[in-house]
């Protein structure tokens, strides 16, 4: 059997106990070739997480990198330079999986037609809400529209597997030459919990031709721990609200057309400042008024960053890695695509 190498790469943020969870599963897994990157973003470990990554590290059971700043997709970015797999698993640091994980992953790539897997996510919260007995075979059609697809992919309670417009940043993978042969790279402009920088890498990975396929036997348990991963940003905070609509806008403007941006525009506002389902927020006149706030301030903030990128180009991360400045000779990366 052709067991081509997978790079699993796990960014963490403030993460204790459910990291070494998470490194223990992979640890476990039954595929017979891959390696793992802990892109740590934390500066202070507790000695007892501190002693697990070392003893792993020396060992050489995974590659630890120490970070000075706190960026999701900076991290992916870093991670990726420096993975020798084929193929590159994404995960968080607060899930839990089987051992026939990477192999669910892998299997899709014996169809040339496929870049990127996305996996099923059983997620804590959203099970919850749905009462744990909601189940979906074919995902609408809206599902693959750009300006509503957001409202309507449902990866947690879908049972079929089929193509989708993108995957959940906690359980995805791609063809490494993605990154290495396309120049499709995270874009280290979204910021806070990063929301919504995956949707934005998967619409720019569609006009290389790849499809995107849903397995949900490529699956895992998303715990959704309140602090940690990577939330450099407070979630309560004003800062994270002005963020959250922030990275919804930069994407649009981005990616989507106006009539696109125009439905996502409206989605948002129904669903997320007037509290509409599927939000079910307060109805609260105070409390829309607020988000409003935070919708018209996220808006002009995403305005700011695209006219600021035009000298800086956003990737303020990838800049300050020195295999971006000076590559190593072997490296077949080139500097000023990563850049972009």
């Amino acid at each position: 059997m052709n067991s081509p190498k997978v790079s699993v790469v796990i960014p963490t943020y403030n993460r204790e106990t459910p990291l070494i969870d998470t490194l223990q599963d992979v640890l476990q897994q039954d595929y017979p070739n891959f390696e793992i990157l802990v892109v740590d973003q934390t500066p202070t470990h507790t000695p007892e997480v501190q002693d697990f990554l070392q003893s792993w590290a020396d060992g050489g059971k995974i590659q630890w990198f120490r970070l000075t700043w706190a960026s999701l997709p900076g991290a992916r970015n870093y991670a990726v330079r420096r993975c020798t797999g084929e193929i590159v698993v994404f995960i968080d640091d607060d899930i839990r999986m089987e051992k026939g994980y990477l192999t669910a992953h892998v299997r899709n790539y014996t169809r040339p037609e496929v870049g990127a897997v996305a996996g099923r996510v059983f997620d804590r919260m959203k099970l919850g809400d749905s009462g744990g007995e909601l189940t979906i075979e074919d995902l609408p059609p809206e599902a693959m529209d750009p300006g509503i697809a957001w409202y309507h992919i449902d990866l947690v309670h879908t049972t079929k597997a089929q193509r989708v417009i993108s995957a959940r940043g906690c359980n995805m993978s791609y063809r490494r030459e993605i990154f290495t042969q396309h120049g499709v790279w995270f874009d280290e402009r979204f910021r806070g919990s990063a929301v919504r920088e995956e949707s934005d890498f998967c619409l720019r990975l569609r006009r290389t031709g790849y499809q995107i396929w849903y397995d949900p036997e490529a699956h895992l348990v998303h715990l959704g721990e309140e602090t940690g991963g990577c939330h450099d940003i407070a979630t309560r905070s004003l800062k994270y609200q002005i963020t959250f609509y922030h990275n919804h806008f930069l994407m649009a403007q981005k990616n989507l057309t106006l009539g696109q941006q125009l439905r996502l525009y409206a989605k948002l506002f129904d669903c997320h400042v007037l509290g509409n389902p599927p939000c079910n927020k307060s109805g609260s006149p105070l409390k829309i008024v607020s988000r409003g706030i935070f919708y018209t301030l996220g808006f002009l903030d995403a305005v700011k960053t695209r006219i600021k990128s035009i000298w800086d180009k956003g990737q303020i991360y990838s800049r300050q890695d020195p295999w971006v400045i000076s590559p190593p000779k072997e490296t077949p990366l080139n500097p000023e695509v990563i850049g972009q």
